[in-house]
């Protein structure tokens, strides 16, 4: 008889704990809050060490590209004398003059920078909370296929990043301060449209660089296939370049392919992405 009220107060006790397994939807919104509170406190954390580093930050980062003295200047003007490409890459005379027209402008500005540059630095922990707050949902061959998701998104946006940094923001900030309709006109750049452009630049070339990553996401639903990519290269092709005149203005070919080159890469690497998704749903 004690076997069995201990067999039953043992089964009672299982069937308690799985109810308490079983989250319900306001459990799920505290866990989602802890997640977004750490990813909240990383970026505070990181835009404190860039208002304290504010000099370094300004100056030597968002101005660089502003500076005749810039890595990617220098890099192209000496490849233009090692291969006799146009002297139009060797850059000099740029004269950047920044105006604050409000009050509060500059320390504003400050701040926003700081918190913009905070999330970027902080995207790879961004990714990583979203992880662990869906990891439970997730089999172990998933949560393996999400740690592999993180990793490649990081390093799609960072490439994204950089390539904005060092390729189209100085071709970009180089033909805004140089161009000119009128000698009567003279380019005075506000700090926040200069900020504003070189942040959004940063950010949208970041995530156009997921285009791999996203290739993946949809291939995986099967909204998106390989031969679907395929049909319409010839299209993407003319795209990329229209976008790679956009995006460089200046009417120099070469600027303009080394937009479109990496772009063009990037959509043959989703072509190959989606095709092994493919495989392996077949699998």
């Amino acid at each position: 008889m004690q076997k069995l009220c201990a067999a039953s107060l043992h089964s009672r006790c299982n069937m308690a704990e799985d109810t308490n397994d079983e989250m319900s939807f306001f459990d799920h919104l505290e866990v989602l809050r802890w997640h977004v509170m750490r990813i909240a406190i990383a970026i505070v954390a990181l835009a404190i060490l860039f208002i304290i580093k504010s000099d370094f930050v300004f100056d030597k980062l968002l101005f660089g590209p502003a500076n005749e003295n810039f890595i990617t200047y220098k890099l192209l003007c000496s490849l233009a004398h090692k291969f006799s490409l146009p002297e139009s890459l060797c850059v000099s005379g740029i004269k950047m003059e920044l105006l604050n027209t409000e009050l509060f402008g500059q320390f504003i500005t400050q701040l926003k920078t700081a918190f913009l540059l905070g999330f970027i630095v902080s995207f790879p922990y961004i990714i990583f909370e979203l992880w662990r707050f869906i990891r439970p949902a997730l089999t172990e061959s998933e949560a393996k296929n999400a740690a592999k998701i993180i990793i490649g998104s990081s390093f799609f946006f960072f490439l994204g990043v950089s390539f904005s940094y060092f390729v189209i923001i100085p071709f970009s900030v180089n033909f805004a301060f140089n161009y000119i309709v009128s000698s009567q006109i003279k380019n005075l750049i506000t700090l926040d449209n200069y900020i504003s452009f070189f942040t959004m630049m940063s950010l949208g070339i970041g995530v156009v660089f997921e285009l791999p990553m996203i290739a993946i996401a949809l291939a995986r639903f099967g909204i998106l296939s390989a031969d679907t990519m395929r049909k319409f290269r010839r299209h993407s092709v003319v795209v990329i370049l229209i976008a790679a005149a956009i995006i460089t203005p200046s009417p120099d070919v070469f600027t303009q392919m080394l937009v479109a080159v990496p772009m063009y890469f990037l959509f043959e690497l989703s072509i190959v992405a989606a095709s092994r998704v493919e495989k392996r749903n077949v699998a």
